[in-house]
């Protein structure tokens, strides 16, 4: 899992396992107070390795740009998802 921190809020990745796969996601929290909202990483894509949906998500975190207002992330406009090809750690 990795963390940013923003101006208000603060940005986590992580994933999940649904039924027999992973999903990917992010977690935005107010640094104030809120609770947090959490956004599925390419949504039409699922994983079979925990590793490989966590890689997925810190990518996604790393490709940030800003978040909007309500704490909205904001992509680039030709941000396609994460890299497939990229190793996976095995620590």
């Amino acid at each position: 899992m990795a963390e940013r921190i923003f101006d208000r809020y603060r940005v986590h990745s992580g994933a999940t396992l649904e039924g027999s796969r992973y999903t990917a996601w992010l977690a935005v929290t107010p640094l104030e107070r809120g609770f947090p909202v959490y956004y599925a990483i390419c949504e039409n894509r699922s994983f079979r390795r925990q590793e490989t949906a966590e890689r997925a998500a810190t990518s996604a975190l790393d490709a940030v740009m800003a978040l909007e207002e309500d704490g909205t992330p904001v992509f680039p406009i030709d941000y396609a998802g994460p890299d497939d090809d990229a190793p996976v750690a095995t620590e």
